[in-house]
């Protein structure tokens, strides 16, 4: 109550808990498709969250998401939500979720499916590698 910030910590903060998340959130298939097209040409490593507020699994794993994104600061992160946007879903053939789909130069170049953040952070990290070497 008597004080406004904690200044117990050092000047220079993690962007993860500083800087608002750096994971995009799109509402409508319009603005998806706009910026899906404006990007599909780039060889910079895509990985879109197919999730749903509902889901319990996908809650666990949005932290996580955020994490990784300060971190792969190189890769791009994308969060859909499935009843928002059930035909971007559908395109991707996602049955499950959460599902992570990586893509790279707008093909699809692995997937997750489920919680499974090791399994995900692996995946990025060969992506992301194969980006950066090309």
């Amino acid at each position: 109550m008597g004080s406004f910030f904690s200044s117990d910590s050092t000047p220079e903060k993690p962007s993860s808990s500083s800087e608002p998340s750096s994971v995009l959130t799109f509402h409508s298939s319009p603005r998806w498709q706009l910026h899906f097209n404006s990007v599909k040409e780039t060889s910079q490593l895509m990985v879109i969250d197919f999730s749903a507020s509902w889901c319990g699994p996908c809650k666990f794993m949005e932290p996580v998401l955020n994490g990784m994104a300060a971190k792969f600061t190189e890769v791009q992160f994308v969060k859909l939500d499935v009843d928002e946007l059930p035909d971007v879903a559908q395109e991707f053939g996602v049955q499950g979720m959460p599902t992570f789909v990586l893509l790279k130069k707008g093909k699809e170049v692995d997937r997750v499916v489920g919680a499974q953040k090791n399994d995900l952070e692996k995946k990025i990290e060969k992506h992301r590698d194969l980006v950066a070497a090309t």
